[in-house]
């Protein structure tokens, strides 16, 4: 699933393409990316006729398209959810859903979705803050993000740390990539319990979470394959700079110790097992 450097990419791509427009028609070559449109396709498409979009928003990786009617056009990308501004006359990308035309002529905006978990949604008066993303925590990039108020919740929890990473109502936006590059950053496993966690150590963390974040936003995401593109069908760099995640069998690169793959909440946890030591007795949860 996109985290939140791919989602902001997405977010920045939007805004020439759809700030302003207005939209004139929408065909939904696919029923199952709007299902919770309770009406249907067609309503779905009637309703979204006529309005025209303000500047794209977001919160951790959830993505929406206000109007300046007050509404907003929720999107969840799921794992393989994309939008794309093309030509309309320009072929269809493999597995597009549903498309959007705008009044003044090209680019198309475009929903494209191979394994179809995400999909497109109406949120009422959602231009500001939809109520379906309300309960997700602050983002590091969010200006009303109170690191100190986050250090605070996380070490009240009686978890692991990348558990916690991962709770998006605590901090929102870090997936399994940038919750195990952050974990390498800080020389953390990623069992460490959060309770027994010094603050100094829960603020290096959640730092290094914004840091590697940065970083990769600079390089325009994480592309592992042809899932994650940029509006423009352009792939992230951030993959060739990765320090663990993805990188079983390669030497770390602060000590050049091999970098080993583990099973965790299944999927996989990558580290380094010299910078990043499992935690004994109360400094572990599992």
């Amino acid at each position: 699933m996109p985290e939140l450097p791919e989602v902001e990419t997405v977010r920045r791509g939007l805004i020439a393409g759809t700030l302003g427009r207005q939209i004139v028609a929408v065909d939904v070559l696919h029923p199952r990316p709007v299902r919770r449109h309770l009406l249907g396709p067609e309503s779905f498409a009637a309703e979204l006729v006529g309005r025209t979009f303000a500047e794209p928003r977001r919160r951790g990786k959830y993505l929406w398209l206000p109007f300046t009617d007050g509404d907003a056009l929720l999107a969840h990308l799921g794992m393989s959810g994309q939008f794309r501004l093309d030509a309309a006359t320009a072929p269809l990308a493999p597995n597009t859903r549903v498309l959007i035309t705008l009044a003044d002529g090209d680019p198309q905006l475009r929903f494209v979705d191979q394994r179809m978990f995400g999909g497109l949604s109406i949120s009422a008066g959602g231009a500001d803050l939809p109520a379906e993303v309300a309960h997700i925590g602050r983002d590091p990039f969010d200006p009303e993000f109170d690191l100190a108020a986050a250090v605070t919740r996380l070490r009240r929890k009686r978890t692991g740390i990348k558990r916690a990473l991962l709770d998006q109502q605590l901090v929102s936006g870090i997936g399994n990539i940038y919750a195990d590059e952050a974990l390498w950053l800080a020389r953390l496993h990623y069992a460490r319990a959060t309770s027994t966690l010094p603050r100094a150590r829960a603020v290096a963390v959640l730092t290094a979470a914004g840091d590697v974040m940065a970083t990769a936003l600079g390089q325009g995401g994480t592309s592992f394959d042809t899932l994650y593109v940029n509006v423009n069908g352009a792939s992230g760099y951030f993959d060739r700079s990765l320090a663990v995640y993805g990188q079983e069998g390669r030497p770390c690169p602060r000590c050049g110790t091999l970098v080993r793959r583990e099973p965790f909440m299944n999927r996989s946890a990558f580290r380094c097992p010299r910078c990043q030591r499992t935690p004994s007795g109360a400094a572990y949860a599992g």
